[in-house]
């Protein structure tokens, strides 16, 4: 009974933690990112819509302007040692209005914070190491799932964005006013992409290196063709509608490709996700049949060594199912 209780708790502790973790997101999100005008070029662009910070409401507005003028400026000064480049990218693809100094703080005393309360919950240090590499390595994962879904939503929006400026062009919009009418039709996330591009041209960038940035956010490679048309087109001239168009014409066609891709490795996606997920119900199933079966676990290292690695060559046959059928166009 008491063996059980304590799984109980290791498991109540996760299901907390875990929404703990969320929350924090979210929180982040909604407040510390009501300020934003104050960020540099070298980090990313982003937007200080005004309507947005009256939603939001003057308390949030207060508490924002605390936080950007005294602790937040003073954290991101004193720990700017532990900045990176790729975390600052990563966090500009997701939108998230926090600095990659801050995201890394957080990650590590959450998992400090992770392992005491693992270890005060479970009264056994492996419960702690347990509940810590969670806490390490959920932030990463969310950031990950956060950027996938931005760019896959970005992917849907650029052929509408894409005609919406070849249709300005050829009503005789320059291209940065054709772009300011498509931030203003278009709904986010291709809107707050295409703003930072205007935002960063406004700020002294050039043109090219505001579309290879923004190229870069993205990791799209209709993009990239797109960025790649625009960028020659402004260096040796030519007629940018004409280009437009056979660049929509190009993507148009691997759209049609990946949509066939996809169906015909739809079968082996699915199967991929059955063989990885069966085990787990297996064991699942097992603890509600016999409650026993899993206590050799608790107690033997061989045990947890042994359910460890079973854990991870799943992970690794999933990761593996799914690189044999990433098909690239």
């Amino acid at each position: 009974m008491e063996q059980r209780t304590v799984l109980l708790v290791l498991l109540a502790t996760l299901i907390v933690s875990t929404m703990g973790l969320y929350l924090i997101v979210k929180w982040i999100t909604r407040y510390l990112g009501l300020s934003k005008g104050k960020e540099r070029v070298s980090r990313f662009v982003t937007s200080n819509d005004a309507s947005q910070m009256a939603k939001a409401g003057k308390k949030a507005d207060r508490f924002a302007d605390i936080l950007n003028s005294s602790l937040r400026v003073k954290i991101n000064k004193s720990l700017s040692r532990i900045s990176s480049e790729k975390t600052r990218l990563k966090l500009s693809s997701a939108y998230w209005p926090i600095t990659d100094t801050e995201f890394i703080l957080l990650r590590y005393v959450g998992t400090i914070l992770a392992f005491f309360l693992g270890q005060f919950a479970t009264a056994s240090i492996l419960g702690g190491l347990f509940l810590a590499v969670l806490a390490l390595m959920l932030p990463p994962i969310i950031l990950d799932l956060a950027i996938s879904k931005r760019q896959r939503k970005f992917a849907n929006q650029l052929l509408d964005v894409l005609i919406l400026i070849k249709g300005a062009v050829q009503a005789g919009y320059g291209l940065m006013q054709a772009l300011d009418l498509a931030v203003s039709e278009i709904q986010a996330p291709a809107s707050e992409e295409f703003s930072r591009v205007i935002r960063e041209v406004r700020l002294g960038l050039t043109l090219e290196s505001a579309l290879i940035n923004l190229s870069n956010r993205m990791d799209n490679d209709d993009l990239y063709i797109v960025v790649t048309a625009i960028i020659i087109n402004t260096q040796v001239g030519g007629n940018l509608s004409v280009v437009l168009e056979s660049t929509i014409s190009t993507i148009r066609g691997r759209m049609q490709l990946m949509a066939e891709i996809r169906s015909l490795t739809s079968y082996s996606r699915m199967v991929a996700s059955i063989l990885s997920l069966t085990p787990i119900f297996a064991a699942i199933g097992l603890f509600i049949i016999s409650r026993d079966y899993f206590d050799p676990v608790k107690t033997s290292p061989i045990a947890q060594i042994g359910l460890g690695m079973a854990l991870v060559m799943v992970l690794l046959g999933n990761l593996w199912l799914r690189r044999m059928i990433d098909i690239k166009v």
